[in-house]
């Protein structure tokens, strides 16, 4: 196919490459990431669909629910259409503008999403260790404006990333060897100092996401202390099924990420197509499973799930 004369030197246009070594595989590769793809944004539309409709379940948890659903359906769209566009039809450029936007965005809604995960954490703290005040410590208004307190964060903290980058000189050479604009591959594109770039990157990885990974540490080792005292074997039950859908979608969400992060700075011996591959199924995977996780394992959700499923195909058919 042809590259839409586009050229590497063309000063207001980056080269996103797809998956280096791999070129010849590019159509194969993108039949798991369309159905991925489809499947997490069918079931993520479908939660918030349930949710928003269904009264009963107008509660802080489904709230937060809409809201990691959301992030989901906005990192997963700001990734896999473009990787789409080169994988199918050789669609390779980005302005400079483009580029750093999508990271700006990108990284955004991931600090967003690690943000609901630690209010989701303290969500099932206070539930657990403290029943009889859930309702007055979270309400569904307190949610939002804990939701938007993260967004103001994400944006602040994210915001130097790209105007950091748009102080840099590029390199003539200005192919990213990926499917997105990642930070560290848009860096090493840059003839100029970018220590401050390569440090700041590091800074909000360890230091803010560090901090959220404590708290939710924090949350979780309460609510096990908590458990271990419960001696209705019913309750024991249900609260240890309650935590380990949140540490399932914990651990689909941070481990991914700082592999991602560090393999760019660390992992020279690691070879591009494996960390790349790794890196988009950081944003497909969660995004399919979330859903699919918290419909099978919460009871109510499911069966509401069910019943409008029900309910639309009993319309289509009369």
């Amino acid at each position: 196919m042809a590259d839409f004369n586009l050229t590497p030197s063309d000063p207001s246009t980056f080269i996103l490459n797809g998956i280096p070594g791999l070129e010849a595989a590019h159509i194969w590769i993108s039949i798991p990431f369309s159905m991925f793809f489809a499947i997490g944004l069918l079931g993520n539309v479908m939660l918030l669909f349930v949710v928003g409709k269904e009264q009963t379940l107008h509660k802080p948890m489904y709230l937060l629910l809409c809201m990691l659903a959301l992030t989901d359906i906005a990192t997963s769209t700001s990734v896999v259409p473009k990787a789409l566009c080169i994988f199918w039809f050789n669609l390779k450029g980005i302005t400079v503008g483009g580029c750093l936007s999508q990271m700006f965005f990108l990284y955004a809604v991931s600090m967003m999403q690690s943000a609901v995960l630690v209010t989701m954490a303290f969500d099932r703290y206070v539930a657990i260790c403290n029943p009889l005040r859930y309702a007055t410590i979270l309400s569904n208004a307190r949610i939002a404006k804990l939701g938007f307190l993260g967004l103001i964060r994400a944006v602040l903290f994210i915001l130097p990333l790209p105007l950091l980058l748009t102080r840099q000189p590029f390199c003539a050479n200005r192919i990213i060897l990926h499917t997105y604009c990642e930070h560290m591959a848009v860096v090493k594109m840059s003839c100029g100092d970018v220590s401050v770039n390569r440090m700041y990157g590091l800074v909000i990885t360890f230091v803010v996401l560090g901090l959220d990974l404590m708290l939710i540490a924090l949350s979780y080792g309460l609510i096990l202390r908590a458990i271990l005292r419960i001696s209705s074997k019913k309750a024991h039950e249900k609260a240890f099924n309650t935590c380990t859908v949140h540490i399932c979608v914990m651990l689909m969400s941070y481990p991914p990420f700082f592999y991602s992060t560090l393999t760019h700075r660390f992992g020279q011996g690691i070879a591009p197509h494996i960390h790349i591959i790794l890196a988009n199924l950081y944003f497909l995977l969660p995004s399919m499973l979330n859903p699919i996780i918290y419909g099978v394992k919460n009871k109510e959700l499911f069966e509401k799930v069910v019943k409008c499923t029900a309910r639309m195909c009993f319309l289509r058919g009369h």
